[in-house]
């Protein structure tokens, strides 16, 4: 093991953001960048494309789309039971590896609701309901509940019982839901029906953790298990300490990581960042200080998903939200800075801000960002 001297939050920054494709806007592929971020969070139909957007250079959303379309990239539940977007064999290899969590989220919302009920059942009545197509979780709930009143169940939650099917069965949730452009009912299928593949041997959890890595180290377990939502990923660590690079953050936490990732010096230029709400940035460390420094809700941020705008990033760390308003022909995207910018700051984030809006409301005939005063 190679333990190294502590590593400052600015390096731990700008690690961060270098594997996260956020220093610098990367040439690589959707979907080739998909594979290296491992997903990105997409319970929401478009908004990821702006995590795309921010990500990489020249980027255009309509072949990402026709990804989506064909089955190369899949939107499905995986890391933390929340659909993210993924490229087909990381779906299929990482569902199950995430199962447990799935299972635990479920038993707490709906696990009475569904007590006395054999679950292989249940899942061979739902695989049986989707094969004539993919269902909205109403319809697959009702079709369910029908199903149970004859099959001796009982009167049962049509909600709890087709929740239970999207634990048990790996369901990806098809489109044209998601495609650019596009809207559709949040129909679902068993993803290896919607592939038309069976599912292959699932990976391991060391490689899950390696892969973690790669796109977010240096980490610790805990940043490990929040991204993931798994726990107990200690002893998976310790296995893999002799490959690791091991270091500690100012902070004292021990922070493991690839031996030849990159770690850019603390003083590379980090350029103004839009993220979108559900980016994985946010929501994959269990402590956030190698990218916030001032306490989110102060500035109106709830953590709570569907309520909170994007953050900003200015040389580096979360300096304001964002969001973006459209109506009619009009779009209007709204900063709301966590302190006073500078000129030139602001000419930055108004740079940014125009670009994405461009991108994000092609088709409006006025855009115009407004830079409001420090929330807070």
């Amino acid at each position: 093991m190679n333990v190294s001297a502590v590593l400052g939050r600015r390096r731990l920054n700008r690690a961060t953001l270098e594997r996260q494709l956020l220093l610098r806007r990367s040439a690589m592929a959707p979907e080739q960048a998909l594979a290296h971020l491992v997903g990105l969070q997409a319970q929401t139909p478009h908004t990821w494309y702006t995590g795309l957007w921010t990500r990489l250079a020249d980027y255009a959303p309509e072949p990402t789309s026709e990804l989506l379309g064909s089955g190369a990239i899949v939107r499905m539940p995986v890391m933390r039971s929340t659909i993210h977007l993924l490229t087909a064999d990381d779906a299929v290899r990482l569902r199950p590896l995430t199962a447990p969590v799935h299972e635990r989220m479920y038993r707490s919302a709906f696990g009475r609701r569904v007590s006395g009920l054999d679950p292989a059942e249940v899942e061979k009545a739902g695989r049986a309901a989707l094969q004539e197509g993919p269902l909205t979780f109403g319809e697959l709930g009702s079709r369910l509940a029908e199903h149970g009143r004859s099959a001796g169940w009982g009167e049962r939650d049509p909600q709890a019982l087709a929740q239970w099917v999207r634990t048990l069965v790996p369901l990806a949730q098809v489109p044209p839901r998601g495609q650019w452009g596009r809207s559709g009912p949040a129909a679902h299928s068993p993803v290896e029906t919607w592939l038309g593949r069976p599912l292959p041997e699932p990976a391991g959890l060391e490689h899950l953790v390696l892969r973690y890595l790669a796109a977010f180290g240096p980490a610790s377990v805990l940043d490990a298990q929040k991204w993931c939502g798994l726990t107990r990923l200690n002893e998976v660590v310790d296995g893999l300490r002799p490959r690791l690079r091991v270091f500690r953050s100012e902070e004292g936490r021990e922070l493991f990581d690839l031996p030849d990732a990159p770690r850019p010096d603390a003083d590379t230029p980090a350029p103004v960042r839009f993220l979108y709400e559900f980016d994985n940035l946010r929501w994959s460390f269990a402590d956030l200080d190698r990218l916030v420094t001032v306490d989110l809700r102060a500035h109106g941020f709830t953590a709570r998903n569907g309520t909170d705008p994007g953050l900003i990033l200015l040389d580096g760390f979360a300096a304001g939200g964002w969001r973006i308003t459209v109506r009619r022909r009009a779009a209007v995207l709204d900063v709301r800075p966590f302190r006073h910018l500078s000129g030139d700051e602001e000419a930055a984030v108004r740079a940014e801000a125009e670009a994405l809006l461009a991108f994000y409301a092609p088709a409006a005939a006025e855009r115009t960002v407004e830079v409001g005063p420090p929330t807070g």
